[in-house]
């Protein structure tokens, strides 16, 4: 059975998702949710759905191994960034080459980088007129946004959308191709 563990910082929506669509797999499921905000939704979410969950501050992450050392005890096939805010640290890149992936709700190499999550792409797009967004899944790497894309999905801007419009799309697309992709990689 391979294992999954996600790191989530707010709502948890696909991080629900995921925990949902893997939990009668006979091929993997989500062992851990761990997040960087104790009032995370996504917290809720994992209790609801019975699956274990922690958070953490920053001298855990950065300072030291202790959350490097909980994902060595879990052992994890892939880590998933679903809406995890904060540079994830080469030493944990090292110890888990090619297993870390994040969900960015625009299309890679547009709208990345830091500061580029959740509305502040959305109103980057309306602002650009762009006529297309869309998601990308990529390998995380030492930089924002820069790995290796997996998969990407679009969807057409219309130009009388707004942000939230915008954001109803790309999260039609997350909810439909993320698991998708997920259990693709995993096999």
């Amino acid at each position: 059975m391979k294992r999954i563990v996600i790191f989530a910082s707010g709502s948890g929506s696909n991080a629900e998702n995921l925990i949902k669509f893997f939990q009668n797999s006979e091929n993997a499921n989500v062992t851990l949710v761990i997040t960087n905000n104790p009032y995370a939704k996504v917290l809720g979410r994992c209790k609801v759905l019975k699956t274990p969950a922690l958070s953490f501050n920053k001298p855990a992450f950065f300072d030291s191994d202790v959350i490097l050392n909980v994902l060595k005890a879990e052992n994890p096939d892939l880590i998933i960034l679903a809406g995890f805010l904060w540079k994830f640290p080469e030493v944990i890149l090292k110890e888990f080459p090619k297993s870390v992936i994040n969900l960015h709700p625009a299309l890679l190499p547009k709208f990345g980088g830091k500061g580029m999550y959740g509305m502040n792409v959305h109103k980057a797009v309306i602002n650009q007129k762009e006529t297309k967004t869309g998601i990308t899944i990529h390998y995380v790497n030492e930089n924002y946004d820069e790995g290796a894309i997996i998969f990407q999905a679009t969807c057409k801007v219309e130009i009388t959308d707004v942000p939230d419009d915008v954001a109803a799309k790309i999260h039609k697309l997350e909810m439909k191709h993320f698991p998708e992709v997920v259990e693709k990689l995993l096999n």
